[in-house]
């Protein structure tokens, strides 16, 4: 239920607005945070005092008179407290400890060994339960923080839907609070990331943008006027699963066509593969993995590419000539001031982003030519936790964009 006219709920809003001050713009004098969010010197006292006891903020030097004491400054500190973020995908479960700025203090990586249902939520329960034990006491965390593929209803902290892991309504939020007795917040990835890149990443001043991430799915995250859209039932974001190619390949989810499948690395792997073994094409890839097809990953087919490999730069040809199609038709819906790409096959690949530039801004209407604006994420390899991360300070500090 909605609170209004609540004097407490006045107060955490006044408080949360306060300490993000303070972290946007430290240091930074009481009477400037005043000024600065027209809140009475009073209100920005209390709470200050109330940060300071927390450890969140501290007092750091003094700043210059303008005619009468000097003041003291504030500096937001993001090393009295901790989070644990935890990333599931397909392939692997990612756990890591970091401060309120997202640098990672300790960190693990845990194959999933191709579990699905009730055993991938073992084992993620499992290295939850191991990675906390090496804690003397839990003092400063601030929660678990969870993050995964599919359709997630982060309000309930249930994965809904996810076909790949075979999860159907999982109320894992609760049962991570209930073992663990500590405050647990659940989203779906590419939502994170979203945040993630207006907190930590180079992409602050955009209030319109959709993220778009490709490994062994295809996920977006769609943020408009500076808030994530998720959609009835959380569903919001579903790019993958839109249909590209009427009556084509068969996926998962139970339609046809689906993008996904003409674009995710499984679909690029298996073209590869297709070509060595079947028509025996020359190509780099051949030189750097050897007889063993196990080791041609996303960065072996990077690098190929960047080599000028043949086989490589038609796969890409195809794999962004079905892409720009499920990014025409979100420009032209959604109008978005950028669209970011990450995943493996697109870091350090800038031959893929400029033919991805190319085909979108010659099919957009003509009033857009000029506007396509996709970038590489900013967030580098570590954009799973960071992703993590911001999911907790969006939920439990409220810090704005």
């Amino acid at each position: 239920m909605r609170r209004t006219g609540d004097l407490k709920l006045m107060q955490e809003l006044n408080r949360s607005i306060i300490l993000d001050s303070i972290r946007k713009h430290g240091p930074i004098s009481r009477s400037d945070i005043a000024k600065l969010i027209n809140i009475s010197p009073t209100t920005v006292t209390s709470a200050v005092n109330e940060l300071i006891h927390e450890g969140i903020v501290r007092e750091d030097g003094i700043g210059t008179s303008n005619g009468g004491r000097k003041p003291v400054l504030l500096r937001f500190d993001p090393n009295t407290k901790y989070v644990i973020g935890v990333s599931i995908s397909n392939s692997f479960i990612k756990i890591s400890e970091m401060n309120l700025e997202g640098s990672i203090l300790r960190k693990e990586i845990h194959p999933t060994n191709s579990q699905h249902g009730e055993e991938i939520i073992s084992l993620t329960l499992k290295i939850i339960e191991h990675f906390l034990q090496s804690k003397e006491n839990l003092v400063g965390c601030e929660g678990i923080s969870i993050i995964t593929p599919g359709i997630v209803d982060s309000r309930k902290g249930i994965i809904s839907y996810n076909t790949k892991l075979k999860l159907y309504d999982i109320p894992l939020k609760e049962m991570v609070e209930q073992q663990f007795g500590l405050p647990t917040y659940l989203d779906n990835d590419t939502n994170a990331f979203v945040l993630a890149e207006n907190y930590f990443g180079s992409f602050g001043q955009y209030k319109d943008l959709v993220y778009i991430t490709i490994g062994d799915g295809v996920g977006s995250g769609i943020m408009v006027n500076g808030k994530i859209i998720r959609g009835y039932k959380g569903v919001s974001g579903e790019l993958g699963h839109t249909t590209i190619v009427k009556g084509g390949q068969k996926c998962e989810c139970g339609n046809e066509g689906c993008l996904e499948n003409y674009v995710n690395w499984p679909a690029i792997y298996s073209k590869i593969v297709t070509a060595l073994m079947s028509r025996g094409k020359d190509t780099l890839i051949k030189d750097l993995v050897g007889e063993n097809l196990n080791r041609i990953t996303p960065a072996v087919f990077v690098q190929a590419l960047n080599e000028g490999d043949t086989l490589c730069l038609q796969i890409m040809e195809e794999i962004v000539s079905h892409l720009s199609s499920g990014i025409i038709n979100t420009i032209h819906l959604l109008n978005p001031e950028v669209i970011i790409l990450s995943g493996e096959i697109v870091q350090e690949n800038e031959l893929f982003v400029n033919l991805l530039k190319s085909y979108v801004t010659k099919q957009v209407i003509p009033i857009l030519k000029e506007e396509v604006n996709i970038q590489p994420t900013s967030l580098g390899a570590e954009f799973e936790m960071l992703g993590a991360a911001a999911i907790i300070l969006q939920e439990k500090y409220q810090f704005t964009i």
